[in-house]
């Protein structure tokens, strides 16, 4: 079973990330967090340096924690040639081109959101919005807790953008963010997004296809931040080994 490394293993995903491996029967071969966190933060996982002599002895790595420190766990994962998931949130155009720049080296999967049934709602999303046309309007709905920072969430986005390619258009064409005072008709063939934030929620997420007379929802509740725990754990596994290149959750479920 391959040996797991936990970057920010001291957070609230990196403890959930540490009790799914056990759970899957995978050994976590250490942690790391923010500098001067101590050892007893992360429970029974070893507390490491740093990136690179966590790197040096995982099979593979999972990352949940900031896009600030991603080039610098980027980097520790092609020096010791260790795969790497991450579940990084809030990660711009500059954070994906040095992802593709790594995956040239080591594989890497970088996933908005690592629940197997986002991914899947994902995947019927694209085939939905394949199949009918513009005159269906899609909006997508998203509610986290008070304390999330990026708005529209990650999958949010992921969610426009299997949306977007099922039309065979790019979301940055489409993608209305923010509505407010007289914004006119609805543009056809838009893909808009409404964001809420407050209490302790972990992630709803509803796409909704508006046609004439009709109306077709997809969803997905999270209650847990178990169910991403348990397929970032999943990707890991099946990531650990793999040749160089860059992968998504789609390649773990076989779509």
């Amino acid at each position: 079973m391959a040996k797991i490394g936990i970057i920010g293993a001291g957070g609230r995903m990196g403890r959930a990330i540490a009790a799914a491996a056990a759970d899957a029967g995978a050994k976590v071969s250490g942690g790391i967090d923010r500098p001067g966190t101590r050892p007893d933060a992360l429970g029974d996982v070893p507390l490491l340096a740093d990136a690179a002599s966590l790197a040096a002895v995982s099979d593979v790595m999972v990352d949940f924690s900031s896009p600030a420190a991603l080039a610098a766990h980027l980097d520790a994962a092609i020096a010791a040639g260790t795969p790497i998931v991450i579940g990084t949130t809030g990660l711009e155009p500059a954070h994906h081109a040095l992802i593709d720049e790594a995956a040239k080296s080591v594989a890497v999967l970088q996933a908005f959101n690592t629940s197997l049934g986002v991914n899947l709602l994902a995947h019927l999303v694209r085939e939905t919005a394949a199949r009918l046309g513009t005159d269906w309007d899609i909006e997508i709905v998203e509610m986290h807790h008070r304390h999330k920072v990026d708005a529209p969430s990650g999958t949010g986005i992921l969610l426009g953008q299997a949306a977007a390619t099922g039309r065979e258009v790019a979301l940055a064409d489409v993608a209305v963010r923010g509505r407010d005072g007289i914004t006119g008709a609805r543009p056809e063939g838009a893909i808009g997004f409404a964001v809420l934030r407050g209490g302790s929620v972990a992630g709803d997420h509803q796409v909704v296809f508006a046609g004439e007379g009709e109306r077709l929802e997809l969803g997905h509740r999270a209650e847990s931040r178990a169910i991403f725990a348990r397929g970032a754990v999943k990707a890991a596994l099946w990531l650990a080994g793999r040749a160089p290149g860059r992968y998504t959750m789609n390649d773990v479920l076989g779509l």
